[in-house]
């Protein structure tokens, strides 16, 4: 099986490493990928845990293999996802008052909490139009970007985290955005990097001053569907006392009249 090979290549690990993870034999690993073993199911899915593939793509592995898709794909406004989504709707309004919002993996966004609301007030139509992308959404004139103090950090954070995802995953979708959007050779993109976006916070200008974010990641950890699978949900915290005291006062984000949950369903 190529595909085995080609993901454990994407991971950087020798056969061997990738046998005792999985506790097989080192040549057992050799023969499955060079097609002259026939792995079972379990086999399949085991090497798939250690190199943490995808739902989406132990499907192919399986296919690849001759066995049947174990994953079904459901969208989450699905009757069948109702604890999930009651779930991402829990994990969202309690961070508020600060935004946070559930995105798939195209950055598409699914459910945001209230908080996010006001952020859409200046954003052109044409952007909210299903599905909205958050990626999208943060680098565009006609988006969030105006907003963006550094703009570059934010842009260098997605790039980051997107070359990441289509190393692991490569999807086609996702490669025309990173195209587009942040290609250091683009029209628009800088070429700076970052070592980690862990501690690089987001710095908006709301209302004449300057609010620091920075923002954590919340996933599901033993999703069955590969819907769940791919669902993230991004909360974004102040990053000093006078950013927390921005959403606390009257006329600060979290009082913002008007504001609602948000939902818009994203196309699988």
């Amino acid at each position: 099986m190529p595909r085995v090979r080609e993901r454990r290549h994407r991971r950087r690990l020798s056969q061997l490493d990738l046998a005792i993870a999985a506790d097989v034999s080192a040549r057992h690993v050799s023969l499955v990928e060079t097609g002259k073993s026939n792995p079972s199911a379990d086999m399949v899915l085991r090497l798939a845990d250690q190199l943490d593939v995808p739902l989406r793509d132990r499907n192919q592995l399986l296919l690849a293999a001759g066995f049947a898709p174990r994953y079904t794909e459901r969208p989450l406004d699905d009757a069948a996802l109702s604890a999930a989504r009651d779930a991402v709707d829990r994990v969202l309004r309690a961070r508020e008052p600060y935004p946070a919002l559930a995105f798939d993996r195209r950055w598409n966004i699914l459910m945001t909490n209230r908080a996010v609301e006001p952020f859409f007030a200046d954003v052109d139509p044409d952007l909210l139009q299903p599905p909205v992308n958050l990626v999208r959404l943060g680098l565009d004139p006609s988006g969030f970007a105006p907003l963006v103090v550094n703009l570059a950090d934010v842009r260098a954070v997605f790039r980051s985290r997107i070359t990441r995802q289509l190393a692991m995953a490569p999807d086609a979708e996702l490669t025309a955005l990173y195209e587009e959007l942040l290609e250091p050779h683009s029209e628009n993109a800088s070429g700076r990097s970052v070592q980690s976006d862990v501690v690089i916070p987001m710095i908006l200008r709301l209302h004449g001053r300057q609010v620091r974010l920075f923002s954590t990641i919340t996933t599901f950890g033993t999703p069955i569907y590969i819907t769940l699978d791919e669902v993230a949900i991004e909360s974004y915290y102040p990053a000093d006392a006078e950013s927390a005291a921005y959403f606390e006062e009257p006329d600060g984000i979290a009082s913002s009249p008007g504001m609602r949950q948000h939902r818009t369903t994203a196309h699988p």
